[in-house]
């Protein structure tokens, strides 16, 4: 059944020989383990053939979704984050404290600011949230299932127990199986047991009371089938599996991302401005003698105003906007805090396959060199996979079986043929071997697989043939070599029967086609017009990986294949990893070495990849790339799906990453320093004056209403030249913005305070609403010139909807003091003379503030390169819990 809210504990690995003990029940997969496999299917009421889609169905309204947990945005539990922000306890704090010593209005005009600040960033995040569903309804993974005898795509969620499902390399499984056929099954099951080598499956029963890591006989859902195939039947499926409880028992939040930890660090320093100015304020109004609640008020309401209350709005609006353009662009992202890494990108590690390529593979022409028929030769292909003899179906097969299978349209020649065992594929031999019989013959074992691991098993290779298969590598064709040897007598097979003593004789090769796809030049082009450089890892050789990329126009500095990969230590593959553009023959073990080896020298980098050998690399990299249509694993251990796999799609998902950074940069820069400004404005103005120069609700209304004039900086424009260098936090640079910004805001502030003093002989009331009046118009403005690196308006024009809230935001705040609440929020009319010389004191600020800029960003230097975090273990069970969630809408 679905948790809702799972509980926060540890995931422990399951021990191997962990027996279950007299008071507990078994699990369902373990009390099924010890059965035969007939007498479970007996018992589920299911079959050879399957349920039928009307007894699914039943069952699926009865027990409900194979899911772990729901995804499903709750308002009152934003609203409880939102009551958990340390700003609103600070207001809440403020309010009780005015309410206590009888100070009604200021409890009533804080209260009610509290409450704006709290519906405002309700509505927003909600929102956010309400798009992060939507987002997620539209990530679906299926199961290959048996039903009623035919064979469907299924979401996974949608599996019920008794339900028959087919397992092939790659897969995830989808729930616990009780497996009823299996041919050379090994499953990854390190993320239940902690054990990194497979294990290998069968059919046999186990003894009762055998631990979940000996289970045979069973395939564990989350586990990840690392060679062969099988047919299972689902016996337990969402909590009750036993990865469900697990995953279940896991905080429901990932990791950090690079973006949240840098959004940390902002707030951890914030905190600390905030702590020190704040209780400086306090200690030397007391030391001066002041009201100690009066100045306690006072001090609360600067840590308040120094601020920026609706940053989480701002960013999680953000985030809602870029989502939702990112998937118009049909990209989707699991999680919207990955859009600002994705816009971090410098470096992109990418397979040929589907993005240099069109990814259509096509089988050519086969090429005999033994003297058999190229008919001949194809169908011992088609032998030698994982294609069903009697339907010959396309579902399940791998890209160039598929093609190979689409490719033969004479199969006349697999009649008789009957396959009698087979080692499947896996990527460390790198072959598929079968043992078949064709009616009235002898067995035959056939050997298919990558060239550079089937001829050295091979005796006797004409030169002729070693020949042919260079010259089609040099034409970038992929190819598949076929040998094979008579196997008299045989009924099964042993890796040794592969023909590792060199007795197999060679038949020819397969030839495939993946043409170079349209649009792959211009949009590398385009990736490097945004500041990241690609290489390529792939499984393909050398020869044909470097064709393709000197076909693109790449610049090749360098070319690495696995065998050399593996000679080299950590240090010197860090010191070439930067240096190689094609990494050629590479294993899922290398390919992750590479991308860590990446990371270490400081680069932000993608992989995209969608293969089973690329799950690794994924989990590694900063940001994991995958497609819709990739394998299990590699979906789960991405970041980032896109619905077309193509690097211009891509693109556009790192330019509205950076776009969306720019946007949150901008609230951030501009919070920090015209709040850091006007905060030691008043300040050290509390410390001269006999008075407060503002009192503590005419501060909040202030934060809140610059606040609420920058909640439309999402939908606001960003310059072309903002989006072409990879986007990142810089605390450092932040600080530096504040004390250089901070200061020119004080410096008008002090103006004021001396026009106010000495031109107009201003009373505290209407001392207090010129500064609000100067002080909302300057912390606004300055928005206009520090969201561009451009002059303002004339080479740079900011969205409409920003010129109209800020241009609102002080027309109200000019408006309060003539308003019928001045009396209630202590504001006074002013004279006509002050508006005159505030237009004047405004120009002169801007003027000011712009030759700043110019400066500031003229010495705004690169982050220096440093290593990434590692990835935590509770990464990936939290990734791979993510396919077993229920639709929001369920």
């Amino acid at each position: 059944m679905v948790a809702e809210d799972p509980a926060s504990s540890s995931a422990v690995p399951v021990d191997r020989g962990a027996r279950v003990s007299g008071a507990e029940a078994p699990s369902p997969v373990r009390r099924v383990a010890a059965q035969e496999a007939d007498q479970v299917l007996h018992e589920l009421g299911s079959g050879l053939s399957g349920l039928d889609p009307a007894g699914a169905a039943a069952r699926l309204a009865a027990d409900g979704p194979n899911a772990i947990r729901m995804h499903r945005a709750r308002p009152w539990r934003v609203l409880g984050r939102q009551l958990r922000s340390p700003i609103v306890l600070m207001l809440f704090g403020t309010a009780f404290v005015a309410g206590l010593v009888g100070d009604a209005t200021d409890a009533g005009v804080i209260g009610a600011i509290l409450l704006l600040s709290v519906g405002l960033g309700f509505v927003n995040e909600f929102r956010a949230e309400r798009a992060a569903d939507a987002m997620h309804d539209r990530m679906r993974h299926v199961a290959i299932v048996h039903r009623s005898g035919a064979t469907l795509r299924v979401d996974v969620t949608e599996l019920v127990v008794g339900d028959l499902v087919a397992l092939s390399v790659g897969s995830v499984v989808p729930a616990d199986l009780r497996l009823v056929r299996a041919e050379g099954l090994e499953c990854d099951e390190s993320i239940l047991t902690g054990e990194s080598v497979p294990a290998v499956k069968g059919v046999a029963p186990v003894p009762a009371g055998t631990g979940v890591g000996e289970l045979s006989c069973c395939a564990l859902m989350g586990t990840v089938v690392h060679a062969g195939t099988a047919l299972g039947v689902v016996v337990a499926t969402g909590r009750d599996a036993e990865f469900g409880r697990i995953a279940a028992g896991l905080a429901a939040q990932e990791p950090q991302t690079e973006f949240q930890r840098g959004l940390g660090r902002f707030s951890s320093f914030l905190l600390i401005v905030a702590l020190v100015l704040t209780t400086s304020i306090f200690a030397v109004a007391v030391a001066l003698g002041r009201p100690l609640i009066e100045s306690l008020l006072f001090s609360l309401a600067i840590a308040v105003g120094i601020t920026p209350q609706l940053l989480p709005a701002v960013v999680s609006t953000s985030l809602a906007a870029g989502s939702r353009a990112m998937a118009r662009r049909r990209v989707l992202v699991k999680r919207m805090v990955c859009i600002e890494d994705l816009g971090d990108l410098d470096l992109l590690v990418t397979d040929k396959t589907g993005t240099l390529t069109s990814g259509e593979i096509t089988f050519r022409e086969a090429v005999p060199v033994s003297g058999g028929t190229a008919q001949a030769l194809a169908e011992r292909g088609l032998l030698a996979s994982d294609a069903d003899l009697a339907a010959l179906s396309g579902i399940g097969l791998n890209a160039l079986d598929a093609a190979l299978l689409a490719g033969v349209a004479d199969r006349s020649g697999l009649v008789g043929w009957r396959r009698l065992d087979a080692i499947p594929f896996d990527h460390e031999r790198r072959t598929t071997t079968v043992l078949a019989r064709r009616d009235g013959e002898d067995p035959t074992i056939i050997v298919k697989g990558a060239a550079e691991s089937v001829l050295p098993r091979c005796e006797g290779v004409p030169v002729a043939a070693s020949a042919r298969l260079d010259d089609l590598y040099r034409e970038g064709f992929r190819v598949v070599a076929v040998a094979g040897r008579r196997a008299p007598g045989a009924e099964t097979l042993a890796v040794a029967a592969e023909g590792a003593d060199g007795r197999l004789t060679l038949d020819g090769f397969l030839v495939f086609t993946d043409e170079i796809k349209p649009g792959a030049r211009a949009s590398l082009l385009r990736l490097a017009d945004l500041g990241i450089s690609v290489k390529v890892c792939t499984g393909d050789g050398a020869v044909v990986a470097t064709r393709t990329c000197a076909d693109l126009g790449m610049t090749i500095q360098g070319t690495l294949t696995g065998d050399q990969i593996d000679e080299l230590d950590d240090g010197r593959l860090i010191e070439l990893a930067e240096r190689t553009t094609v990494f050629a023959r590479v294993s899922p073990e290398q390919k992750a070495r590479v991308v860590r080896a990446l990371r270490h020298q400081g680069r932000a980098v993608g992989f995209l990849g969608d293969g089973v050998n690329d799950a690794l690399a994924l989990h590694g990299a900063d940001v994991g790339i995958s497609v819709d249509s990739a394998v299990d694993v590699a979906k789960d251990a991405a970041d980032v799906l896109l619905l077309d796999k193509d690097l211009d799609v891509l693109a556009d998902g790192v330019t509205e990453g950076r776009r969306i950074f720019a946007n949150t940069i901008k609230y951030v820069m501009m919070g920090t320093s015209s709040n850091f400004g006007n905060m030691f404005s008043a300040s050290a103005a509390s410390i001269v004056l006999p008075f407060l120069p503002m009192l503590p609700g005419q501060i909040l209304l202030n934060n809140l209403l610059y606040d609420a004039s920058q909640l439309v900086i999402p939908a606001d424009r960003v310059d072309p030249e903002q989006l072409r260098a990879p986007s990142h936090w810089d605390i450092a640079a932040v600080r530096r913005f504040m004390l250089l910004f901070g200061p020119i805001s004080s410096l008008f502030d002090f103006a004021t305070f001396g026009l106010m003093l000495f031109v107009f002989h201003a009373a505290p009331p209407e001392f207090r609403s010129g500064w609000f009046i100067e002080s909302i118009a300057t912390q606004t403005l300055i928005v206009f010139a520090i969201r561009t690196h451009r002059v303002p308006f004339f080479r740079s024009r900011p969205a409409p909807v920003l010129v109209v809230t800020v241009l609102a935001a002080i027309a109200v705040g000019a408006w309060l003091p003539y308003s019928p609440l001045n009396g209630l929020l202590g504001f006074t009319p002013l004279p006509a003379p002050f508006f005159l010389a505030l237009v004047g004191m405004l120009i002169l600020y801007l003027v000011l503030v712009e030759l700043a800029k110019r400066g500031y960003f003229r010495r705004v230097g690169a982050r220096p390169p440093r290593a990434r975090a590692p990835r935590r273990p509770a990464r990936r069970v939290l990734r791979r819990a993510a396919r077993f969630t229920a639709r929001s809408g369920r």
